[in-house]
């Protein structure tokens, strides 16, 4: 019964790993997921509660990273604050309505939309948006190194 939770964990790490490019799905949550149901059913016997806490710490700080990464990227291009928060919400809300491409668009759009309420210039809103758009990508970056390290320290603790 062991090897079915297994394998139910492994489906559930790699489906996390697509999450790491389709943002409907969450990525590192999904593959600590897969930590919590193996470590269930195998009575937490290849990893213990150290193990658990370092990683839901580490799956709390990149799910915060990867909603505040096109905010960083549109500050440090010059964004101002209300080009961080454009940033942030357009994210949100190009994901709810456009999937992937809403995501990245709304990622530069809204820091560049919140540069030019401000009175900036179109080169400004657009090095804002190019920020957002950067620090978006690095997050995307990061959670998937994240969710290949956290995979690939489950399966170690299995095998060995």
């Amino acid at each position: 019964m062991e090897t079915v939770f297994l394998i139910i964990a492994l489906i559930i790490m790699v489906g996390g790993l697509i999450g790491t490019i389709l943002p409907i799905i969450p990525s590192v949550p999904m593959v600590y997921l897969g930590y919590v149901v193996y470590g269930i059913a195998s009575d937490w016997k290849d990893y213990g509660s150290t193990v658990m806490i370092v990683f839901g710490l580490v799956t709390v700080f990149v799910m915060v990273l990867d909603y505040i990464a096109g905010a960083i990227g549109a500050k440090r291009f010059g964004g101002s604050r209300l080009g961080a928060i454009g940033a942030i919400v357009g994210a949100l809300v190009g994901v709810i309505f456009f999937n992937i491409v809403g995501l990245v668009v709304g990622t530069f759009a809204g820091a560049a939309l919140g540069e030019l309420v401000l009175g900036r210039t179109m080169r400004e809103a657009i090095m804002s948006g190019s920020g957002a758009l950067v620090g978006f990508l690095a997050g995307s970056l990061f959670k998937l190194m994240t969710s290949i390290v956290m995979i690939g320290a489950f399966l170690w603790f299995i095998i060995v």
